[in-house]
């Protein structure tokens, strides 16, 4: 068996932060499967610098808040010599909890997964729909 991938949530202020401790809370999962990392402060090879650094050496997946800016562009670039690194932009909490039960699938099949939970979990409703909000939503 491969060694369990790695998640870096890279966002925005202090968004990284909240999405890793509601998955730890909330799945038990261990510190080291899911880190956290904000780019408040740094400039872009800063915040290269410290993506590479907060990764480590093994497999990982760099979940950004947003497809582009400082975060999506840093671990875009760090992607260019890493072959075992992937980024998914737009993350959200069901996606994370996702990743921390199946880490341990190969890395493109994991981001395949990870993509499609993340965009299953977007729902809406207009207001005629939402007096029923206290019932399950219809699949």
């Amino acid at each position: 068996m491969s060694e369990p991938v790695v998640g870096l949530v890279v966002s925005h202020a202090t968004l990284a932060e909240g999405l890793v401790q509601s998955v730890r809370q909330i799945a038990g999962a261990e510190a080291d499967a899911l880190r956290a990392l904000s780019n408040e402060g740094c400039g872009p090879e800063a915040l290269q610098k410290s993506v590479r650094d907060a990764l480590g050496d093994g497999p990982g997946i760099v979940f950004t808040d947003m497809p582009s800016g400082s975060c999506a562009f840093a671990a875009r670039r760090l992607t260019l010599d890493r072959d075992d690194t992937a980024v998914v932009c737009g993350v959200n909490l069901p996606m994370l909890l996702d990743f921390v039960f199946h880490r341990d699938l190969p890395l493109p099949e994991l981001v395949d997964r990870l993509v499609s939970k993340g965009k299953s979990a977007i729902t809406g409703s207009c207001r005629e729909v939402a007096g029923h909000g206290d019932r399950a939503a219809a699949g």
